[in-house]
């Protein structure tokens, strides 16, 4: 289990790791309220599906704990959380993680019995109580889902793997961030690579730069450093090249992604390139492996073609902010610059997440096990999610 925290809480407190300060600098952002999460959120300072979700349950948590709550009756406390979560929703949309854990919250503060509620304690506080303690419970599940998705990920590309090395290790590339920083610990694809290593399996794992906002150069090359992964940095438009010439000498077997949201045919939002990786993998004999808590799984959504894509910001593109490197080298992370890499006046279109198809995709790897695609080239979660 990584070191590593990107959410630090206990109750009626809540501390998340600023990561757009990282990897030069490491500083916690108290975050008491809800306007404070959406504002983290929204600016990426924490970021990752599962990690999202966490902050927004949790912060709404500690307001409560805090008594921002002064409904005096069931109904008016349920309206009032209610009306926090659907601002908190609002923060990032195309991740489902956030929009399962609010309906599950939802539906946990009206399953409370306020009848049988203990001497003293008011309708209000009973289902105070019981938001906090399921909000508590989405961060604690967390952690044992990506330990379980790490083992079954792990040990599904071993199994299935077009190419090992004479000892039977792997090597793998993986996009974005999905490590301890975009989760409560351990990650998701990242969290299978973590596996791979620790079982003496892992070869060498690659990690993209993930422009335009570089999760990849500044945060998953940071993690596999730090824990001491043998690992190598590429830009996005080198992983073509990666393939075709580094393929056979470094028993490359699979790309491992993320998720932000699989829909019911098993179509993939994930972040921007990671479509383009998928095509690359297939070209190239690799399996292409998704890693998905089954909060990621929207059944509701029958097709790609229903997820909406949020777009961001165009400075996002044209310009960079980072820590001064001096003259002999070092970093200076007092310092900080926002340069210019691009002409302001240029049009842009910034989307954050792409889709890719389920056609594309060997496997959807869950805290419950692996689904691979059927016959019909699409994904049947039966078997992981038994209540569909």
């Amino acid at each position: 289990m990584s070191g590593l925290q990107a959410i630090r809480y206990s109750r009626g407190k809540l501390e998340v790791l600023d990561q757009l300060k990282l990897p030069h600098e490491h500083h916690y952002d108290q975050v008491s309220t809800s306007e404070e999460a959406f504002d983290s959120i929204k600016s990426m300072r924490v970021r990752g599906a599962p990690a999202i979700a966490i902050v927004a349950a949790l912060a709404h948590g500690v307001e409560l704990n805090n008594g921002s709550c002064e409904a005096s009756t069931a109904h008016e406390t349920i309206s009032y959380i209610d009306s926090r979560l659907d601002y908190l929703k609002q923060s990032r949309p195309t991740a489902v993680d956030l929009s399962n854990a609010i309906t599950h919250l939802k539906n946990t503060i009206r399953s409370v019995n306020v009848a049988s509620k203990k001497d003293g304690v008011t309708e209000r506080e009973t289902i105070i109580d019981a938001y906090i303690a399921a909000a508590e419970e989405i961060f604690r599940k967390d952690t044992e889902t990506n330990l379980s998705i790490g083992k079954h990920g792990s040990k599904w590309l071993l199994e299935n793997a077009p190419t090992k090395s004479s000892d039977g290790k792997v090597s793998v590339l993986t996009h974005c961030n999905t490590g301890s920083l975009a989760t409560s610990g351990h990650g998701t694809a990242l969290g299978i690579i973590r596996s791979l290593h620790s079982g003496g399996h892992l070869h060498h794992a690659f990690c993209t730069e993930t422009r335009p906002y570089n999760q990849g150069s500044r945060l998953t090359a940071f993690e596999l450093v730090y824990e001491g992964i043998p690992s190598t940095l590429i830009t996005d438009s080198m992983a073509g090249a990666l393939f075709a010439t580094k393929k056979t000498e470094n028993n490359i077997a699979a790309v491992i992604v993320g998720a932000d949201r699989v829909v019911r045919n098993g179509d993939t939002a994930n972040k921007v390139g990671t479509y383009t990786l998928a095509v690359l993998a297939k070209y190239h004999g690799l399996k292409f492996i998704v890693a998905a808590p089954t909060t990621s799984i929207d059944l509701q959504t029958e097709t790609g073609a229903g997820i909406n894509i949020e777009e961001r910001k165009p400075e996002e593109l044209t310009q960079i902010r980072g820590a001064v490197v001096g003259k002999d080298g070092r970093v200076d992370v007092s310092r900080t610059e926002r340069v210019a890499t691009a002409h302001q006046g240029i049009g842009v279109w910034n989307p954050a997440f792409d889709v890719t198809p389920a056609e594309l995709i060997d496997a959807v790897v869950t805290e419950r096990g692996v689904v691979v695609k059927g016959a019909d080239g699409t994904f049947d979660f039966k078997g992981v999610i038994p209540e569909i």
